[in-house]
């Protein structure tokens, strides 16, 4: 399949296929025109590394995980090496630390929200 029938199937931009390309996430065969050939596994593979981006991890990550994935929700089928398991762990420590900064920052929304003088109705979040 070429690059905009994969596009359809996953709902992902051609744009965004490319990048996956540049960052050989995704090897797409090249005809002798140029054009690129997608195999029938190509909107798995889609689908999987939208699922790893959406858990937070880099494409260096994601292409080290990648051979070691399978289904739609990329799970694991063996371990990762040492090098990528270090990864992952720098991945999930500053997942962490981002979530820690986005419940800081959630706090001192509903603060704001909270101040009397810029209520805008009673009743309103109180949760801090």
């Amino acid at each position: 399949m070429r690059i905009g029938e994969l596009s359809e199937i996953t709902g992902v931009p051609r744009r965004l296929l490319r990048y996956y390309e540049e960052q050989e996430l995704l090897l797409p065969a090249r005809e002798d025109n140029g054009y690129r050939v997608y195999d029938a596994d190509a909107p798995l593979r889609v689908r999987q590394i939208r699922s790893m981006l959406e858990s937070g991890l880099s494409t260096a990550s994601i292409q080290r995980l990648l051979p070691r994935v399978e289904g739609s929700d990329a799970v694991l089928h063996a371990p990762p090496d040492p090098e990528v398991a270090a990864d992952l762990r720098k991945e999930l420590e500053m997942i962490e630390t981002r979530m820690g900064s986005l419940a800081q920052s959630r706090k001192s929304i509903l603060c704001y929200l909270n101040a009397p003088k810029w209520r805008d109705e009673p009743g309103e979040p109180t949760e801090v």
